[in-house]
């Protein structure tokens, strides 16, 4: 009779079973789950605190930032040096979640420079930097922002060409605090700070000029020169389709409106309820309303009627919201907006509505960076940290619609959560560099295919 071999099909089983515990006891790394039991140390040479920059900091360095900047910028004295690398060193710092110059200090540790193409400043250094400025510098960084602007609507699929452009204006507060700061003051909604211009694309979100205004500036003031400037520096860089601009009705004015049909512009501008428009919009018979069926059905009724105002097409739309109990009100809120462009009623009303997604750049530019402070007590030193700021907003801004082709908007806080707030290690071997980014990343796929279509641009700006 055969015996049974100890490694029979029964026990050759439970020895497998017992190789597997074993290689995967090997295999385990010990966690301790008690976090008082953890070591904390900042001995790492090697790590990289936002890996992520190097997805904008390449489209940067295509585009020529830095090279630009030397060219154009010629600051007095020691602040002149180099100016390029200390705009960069701000501009990476805002695209980091920076917004103040001491934040900047975040790209000097561990190896962050090595993820950045540029070498990185002291905040003491970016100080004197920014408060080298005067209004004239300002004016050569406008020049810097422009040939940025069209180095990157260069690139295929990047910039409107031929196509129509739509443009949103409008103004915002820039909130400080203290009464230090040089050119701020109380404005008509009562905060303290500052009160800049700006232009976005309506399509991409991306800043085309910018303007900062002291804090007691009306939302009109200079409003007819920044037309000049922006039309101008549109066809400058590439846009030669036709252009409409969207305001509100701090732009509404005969000088405004004069330039724009001067430079031959559409435009769809809010109109304030003067008496002159009060008695156009009481002349509209009942018949001429017509229902407005894009309006939201949850906020009320909406109705929309055209007449004439001083020889220009004034649409009226007329509301009534509901209240917190559900009730309709028996008053109508009537809002008009003046137009010379050509289409129906309800088709401009429904377009000229969405002039609030500027709104969406304005919270980018302030959401936690850039925007949301101005950092010098000196007026014109903060006016080059807000052209910083839109100019990292238009990097992450550009890096979403060239790496991704996407035409929808990617909030900053998501971009900057899954693109940028990303820790890395640099290592080098055999002469070749290496940024070692997290496995298993959420969001790898999309990063590496931003990366590949950034590294295609053709370099310029040189």
């Amino acid at each position: 009779m055969r015996e049974k071999c100890p490694l029979s099909r029964e026990n050759s089983g439970c020895l497998g079973l017992l190789f597997a515990k074993l290689e995967g006891t090997l295999q385990m790394r010990p966690v301790s789950r008690d976090l008082d039991r953890l070591e904390v140390v900042f001995d790492d040479d090697h790590l990289v605190a936002n890996a992520g920059l190097v997805l904008p900091g390449t489209l940067a360095q295509k585009l020529g930032v830095e090279a630009v900047t030397d060219r154009l910028v010629r600051l007095p004295g020691g602040a002149g040096h180099r100016p390029g690398r200390k705009l960069m060193t701000v501009v990476t710092g805002i695209l980091a979640g920076g917004d103040c110059i001491d934040d900047v200090d975040v790209l000097r540790s561990g190896a962050s420079d090595a993820a950045l193409g540029h070498r990185v400043m002291a905040p003491s250094t970016v100080g004197t930097f920014l408060r080298a400025f005067t209004f004239g510098h300002v004016r050569q960084l406008d020049k810097v922002f422009e040939t940025v602007l069209g180095q990157a609507w260069a690139v295929p699929g990047a910039g409107p060409g031929e196509d129509p452009l739509t443009v949103d204006i409008d103004s915002t507060i820039t909130e400080v605090c203290g009464h230090h700061k040089q050119g701020a003051s109380y404005g008509y909604t009562r905060v303290l700070g500052y009160h800049p211009l700006l232009a976005v694309r309506a399509d991409t979100g991306e800043v085309l000029h910018c303007r900062f205004r002291a804090g007691r500036a009306n939302s009109g003031r200079g409003a007819a020169r920044f037309v000049d400037e922006l039309v101008a520096r549109l066809r400058r860089c590439g846009a030669t389709g036709p252009v409409t601009l969207r305001a509100d009705s701090g732009f509404w004015s005969a000088k405004v409106i004069a330039r724009l049909n001067a430079h031959h512009v559409a435009y769809s501008i809010t109109a304030r309820r003067t008496s002159t428009v009060t008695r156009a919009v009481d002349a509209i018979t009942e018949a001429a309303w017509q229902p407005l069926a894009s309006y939201p059905a949850h906020s009320g009724v909406a109705q929309v009627a055209e007449t004439v105002h001083e020889g220009a097409r004034l649409i009226v739309r007329r509301v009534r919201h509901y209240d917190h109990r559900g009730r309709l009100p028996l008053e109508w809120r009537h809002l008009a907006f003046e137009t010379n462009r050509a289409g129906t009623t309800a088709a401009l009303d429904e377009d000229h509505r969405a002039h609030a997604i500027i709104e969406l750049a304005i919270r980018d530019l302030k959401d936690g960076a850039g925007w949301n402070h101005c950092p010098s007590g000196r007026f014109n030193a903060n006016a080059p940290w807000l052209a910083a700021g839109a100019l990292a907003h238009n990097l992450m801004r550009w890096a979403a619609r060239i790496g991704w082709a996407e035409t929808g908007l990617t909030a900053a806080k998501t971009f900057r959560r899954q693109m940028i707030a990303l820790p890395g290690r640099a290592t080098t071997s055999a002469r070749r560099f290496t940024l070692h980014l997290p496995a298993r990343w959420p969001w790898q796929h999309r990063f590496e295919q931003a990366l590949q279509r950034v590294r295609a641009v053709p370099p310029g700006g040189t």
